[in-house]
C-alpha cells in the first residue's frame, strides 16, 4: 500500500495529538500558551467586593509549621490556590515570584498547594522559587473556596476581596503593582 499526501497528514495529526495529550510536551505547550494569553488581573466591581468575616482557617507550611489566617487580619493579602500539575498555575508562577520578591515584606502571600508536599518541594527547588507554600488543615472561609485552579484573591486590610482571578494572570504587571501600592497606603 502506498502512502499518499492525505495519509501523511493524518499520521502527522495523530502523532501531534498523542504528543499533546499524553506526553510532557503537551503540558509545556499549555503552559506556554497560558503565559501568552495571560493578562493583568483586574479589580472587582464595587458591588462584588465582599468582605471575608471568618478568619478561622488553619494552614501548614512545607516544614510542618502551622499558620492561622487570623494572623493576616488587617493586612493586604494575596492568596493563590494552585497545583504543580496545572498548566495555567505553572504559567503564572514566574510573575507571582517577581511580585513576591518586591512585596513579600509588605503583603501576606499565601500559596495554597493542591498537591503532595513532595511534588511541590521538588517543583519549587527545580524552578528556584521561594514562595510561601501552605496546605489547608481546615477548610478555607466560604468566600475563598476555590473550585478551579489557579484562583487568586487579593484582600485589602479590611478583608474585602478586591481581586478574584481564575486562570493564569500576569501578577507582576504595573497594574497589579499600582493596586497593591494603593491598598498598602490605605
Amino acid at each position: 500500500m502506498k502512502f499518499g499526501r492525505k495519509q501523511y497528514i493524518n499520521t502527522a495529526l495523530i502523532i501531534g495529538i498523542v504528543l499533546f495529550l499524553f506526553t510532557p510536551v503537551g503540558f509545556y505547550v499549555r503552559v506556554y500558551v497560558a503565559r501568552l494569553l495571560s493578562s493583568s488581573a483586574s479589580v472587582l466591581k464595587t458591588e462584588l467586593q465582599l468582605s471575608v468575616e471568618n478568619y478561622d482557617w488553619e494552614m501548614m507550611d512545607v516544614n510542618g509549621h502551622t499558620f492561622n489566617f487570623e494572623r493576616a487580619r488587617d493586612k493586604v493579602v494575596l492568596i493563590n490556590f494552585w497545583a504543580t500539575w496545572c498548566p495555567p498555575c505553572v504559567a503564572e508562577m514566574p510573575s507571582l515570584q517577581g511580585l513576591y520578591d518586591d512585596y513579600g515584606d509588605k503583603v501576606v502571600f499565601l500559596f495554597i498547594a493542591e498537591d503532595s508536599a513532595e511534588k511541590v518541594t521538588s517543583f519549587m527547588d527545580k524552578k528556584g522559587y521561594d514562595l510561601p507554600v501552605y496546605y489547608s488543615k481546615t477548610e478555607a472561609p466560604d468566600l475563598l473556596l476555590a473550585k478551579l485552579l489557579p484562583t487568586t484573591y487579593v484582600l485589602d486590610k479590611n478583608g474585602k476581596i478586591i481581586i478574584a482571578e481564575t486562570g493564569a494572570a500576569d501578577w507582576n504587571s504595573e497594574k497589579v503593582r499600582k493596586i497593591l501600592d494603593g491598598l498598602l497606603t490605605e
